[in-house]
């Protein structure tokens, strides 16, 4: 196909996305290499995302831009080659096995924690914050952890395990505000240096640790933000692990990112540079994983919430680009910018859902009745 007929075909897709190549919009797409057509049909979003990076287009907004073309579902309608591989891949091999656990603890959040530090806020709460009476990041984060708590029934002298612990800071905070000991996990060393040090001197134990490897009795578990490493194949184990964990009369809170489909794999452009062997779940693949271990007591939706933390995570991190370190040179700032903007365009167009269910083995007597 002649280079001219695919700057036709690009321009008639963005067209339908009300998308101006080289417009005045702030969402419209200026074009830097007239390479960039060919690689667009060619790769699908995994080229748009590596095109971005290596500075072959811009956009004044580049979240506006992102959420029109997925409103518009032209990631859909173009796909790169490399996907199929891809789907084939993740299909036959279990990507989230034991084995390849660490991977995404080490490629993504050892990154560094000066940069994690400089996006997240006063809290290094890596997930979605609760707006509903909250006016800013802190706040919303804050609000999110006492949700947690609140859900939860906490009481001062339970013992709790948190699944992906972070940096520490959800057990921090239910040790100091609801008086409760508590083990987190974690597959990153960066995490849990950080998070020990962040929690001395209270009654938490943090470990590097698998989360299959768990198996002692809590009176109360949950985990935020880490389901979306799980894996579809391990769904049933993880639950398994969250069941023997709980006692009979107990509560254990998920929270996690969905999506509206089944899948068995992530964008290609996500896997290869954010999150490695990650998978958003669906309500369908969380209500088989659950069967027969636990009575769900509360589906509580509120991903649009998503977009506003992003966009405060943003903010963040536009601030503090020329305070980090060399190493986050100009290619990682873009790629930074372009997960970010893809993950606020997301939630924005409602095509991810942001999701924490309560879950019992039993089935709360008298019925469960959940805070908002």
């Amino acid at each position: 196909m002649p280079a001219a007929r695919f700057e036709e075909r690009v321009r008639d897709l963005l067209a339908e996305a009300d998308v101006r190549i080289d417009g005045e919009r702030p969402w419209d797409l200026r074009v830097n290499d007239p390479h960039l057509y060919a690689r667009l049909l060619g790769q699908g979003s995994l080229g748009l995302g590596e095109s971005y990076m290596d500075g072959w287009w811009n956009a004044d907004s580049l979240d506006g831009l992102l959420f029109r073309l997925l409103d518009a579902r032209l990631d859909q309608r173009v796909h790169g080659a490399g996907e199929i591989w891809d789907a084939l891949r993740a299909r036959v091999f279990n990507l989230q096995a034991r084995h390849r656990s660490g991977e995404v603890g080490e490629r993504h959040y050892d990154l560094g924690n000066d940069l994690y530090r400089a996006m997240l806020g006063g809290r290094l709460v890596y997930s979605c914050g609760y707006w509903r009476n909250a006016q800013t990041l802190d706040q919303a984060q804050e609000a999110k952890l006492d949700l947690v708590c609140r859900k939860l029934r906490l009481q001062p002298g339970m013992r709790v395990l948190d699944i992906g612990c972070g940096w520490g800071e959800a057990l921090k905070f239910a040790a100091e505000r609801y008086g409760v000991s508590g083990v987190g996990v974690t597959i990153s060393r960066e995490q849990a240096d950080f998070a020990e040090e962040l929690c001395k001197g209270l009654p938490i134990e943090i470990r590097l640790q698998d989360y299959r490897d768990v198996d002692e009795r809590f009176d109360a578990a949950f985990s935020l933000g880490m389901f979306e490493h799980v894996g579809v194949k391990n769904y049933r184990t993880y639950f398994e692990v969250a069941h023997r964990c709980v006692p009979q009369d107990g509560l254990f809170l998920l929270h996690s990112i969905g999506t509206n489909q089944s899948v068995h794999r992530t964008d290609p452009w996500i896997a290869r540079y954010i999150f490695p062997n990650s998978m958003l779940p669906s309500a369908a693949q969380i209500a088989q994983g659950v069967e027969g271990l636990f009575v769900i007591e509360d589906w509580h939706s509120f991903g649009a919430d998503y977009d506003r933390t992003l966009q405060g995570w943003w903010n963040n991190i536009e601030r503090a680009w020329p305070s980090l370190d060399g190493r986050y040179d100009e290619r990682f700032r873009r790629m930074w910018r372009f997960y970010l903007a893809a993950s606020m365009a997301t939630f924005r167009c409602r095509r991810s859902q942001l999701w924490q269910l309560v879950l019992s083995p039993r089935g709360v007597r008298g019925g469960y009745v959940a805070p908002r």
